[in-house]
């Protein structure tokens, strides 16, 4: 039997913490940030899990998904 393969891009963009969520960055820090307020800012930069309604989706593209530092 084939071995499944990991998607590279979801790879790069989601990590798994030590309890097994799946985090992400959040959107709208790449440009245009001089109009945004600080405190707004601020909540962006950290990182969020992801919804109940796209962890059965990611799960897909991560097969051999582990805790990695």
């Amino acid at each position: 039997m084939p071995k499944m393969k990991t998607h590279k891009s979801a790879a790069k963009r989601y990590k798994v913490t030590a309890s097994g969520k799946i985090t992400r960055r959040q959107a709208g820090i790449g440009h245009l940030l001089q109009h945004k307020s600080a405190s707004r800012k601020r909540r962006i930069f950290k990182m969020v899990s992801i919804s109940k309604s796209h962890l059965k989706l990611i799960s897909k593209e991560l097969p051999y998904k582990k805790y990695s530092r």
